[in-house]
């Protein structure tokens, strides 16, 4: 049996690569088939919070006449940060991977974005922000993750149609799209399904940055949920790795996501233009408008919004799309 190598989207700007996945120990059992239903999508959700990773495995990166070696971390991780010596050109730019261990060699294609030269950069959380997750209700959250497979998860109205405007913003040109970021507390092992999800409504292609590994039942559990801080850490280093972006912050009032974006806006005053905040509940919440408030008396315009034809029409109204 082989080991399993998953790659996921990098990144890059002028001067430095990014790119990252993970290497799981041999298996006997199916990849994750995002078609089963009921019990089987359920036993297939469960088993991907079980797979082993392999630490200190070795990886090579091949791109552009090189190729690099470096080893898993403990938890099965790697992370290939690579100074850009060439001009690799612009959009979605494909590398090679592979892992090497007692006669066996796996290679996989990866894809990573150096964005087009543009002013805008868009980071999105996705959980009740354009996936339907219910994260307010635990038990709901997880009943849905593990009965219904990626076909009957529901997406909220008209987001599609924001975030696609929003891709294009500023653009003459509509085949240049702006960085997307999809910044979770969802864990890697959802990684897979994310995307596919994200594929099969025609949101923007993104770079996703998700939370740790998990690799036990009781996590599984708990998926989604702890300390958010994590989203605060990465949304911080996406602003620093392209800090010549002027950047919209889109999240939901589920979590905490309105406060880590305050956190953001008093950290980078120059950098944040807009805030948009999803109310997934009845009312309003008070933390959230003391947030909102915050942001905007400095200078951020923000929408705490019910539906996205309020978000839609908000972005048209302070020029960011048409």
């Amino acid at each position: 049996m082989k080991p399993v190598l998953k790659l996921y989207r990098g990144y890059a700007n002028e001067n430095q690569l990014l790119v990252m996945g993970h290497v799981f120990k041999p298996t006997t059992k199916a990849d994750y088939d995002f078609q089963k239903t009921k019990f089987r999508n359920a036993r297939s959700v469960i088993r991907m919070f079980r797979q082993k990773t392999a630490s200190n495995f070795d990886v090579y990166f091949k791109h552009d006449g090189r190729v690099i070696h470096t080893k898993t971390l403990d938890d099965g991780f790697f992370q290939f940060c690579i100074p850009l010596d060439n001009d690799v050109g612009y959009g979605w730019i494909t590398y090679e991977v592979s892992i090497k261990s007692e006669g066996t060699h796996v290679t996989q294609k990866g894809s990573y974005i150096r964005p087009f030269e543009g002013n805008l950069g868009f980071i999105s959380d996705i959980d009740d922000t354009f996936l339907i997750s219910h994260s307010r209700n635990i038990f709901k959250k997880l009943y849905i993750l593990l009965f219904k497979n990626v076909n009957d998860r529901k997406i909220f109205s008209d987001v599609v149609a924001h975030y696609q405007a929003l891709s294009t913003a500023g653009r003459n040109n509509k085949t240049e799209q702006n960085a997307f970021f999809y910044v979770s507390s969802s864990e890697w092992n959802l990684y897979r399904f994310i995307v596919q999800f994200a594929e099969l409504h025609q949101l923007p292609r993104a770079v996703l940055l998700l939370k740790d590994i998990k690799q036990s039942l009781f996590d599984f559990l708990i998926t989604g949920r702890g300390n958010h801080d994590h989203k605060f850490q990465k949304i911080k280093h996406i602003l620093e790795f392209y800090p010549k972006l002027n950047y919209t912050l889109l999240g939901d009032d589920s979590q905490q996501d309105a406060e880590l974006y305050e956190r953001i806006c008093k950290m980078f005053p120059v950098n944040v233009q807009a805030v948009y905040i999803r109310q997934t509940g009845k009312l309003p919440k008070q933390k959230v408008t003391i947030a909102i408030q915050n942001m905007s008396l400095m200078g951020v315009h923000t929408c705490y919004f019910t539906n996205s034809k309020e978000a839609i029409a908000h972005s048209k109204s302070i020029g960011l799309i048409v």
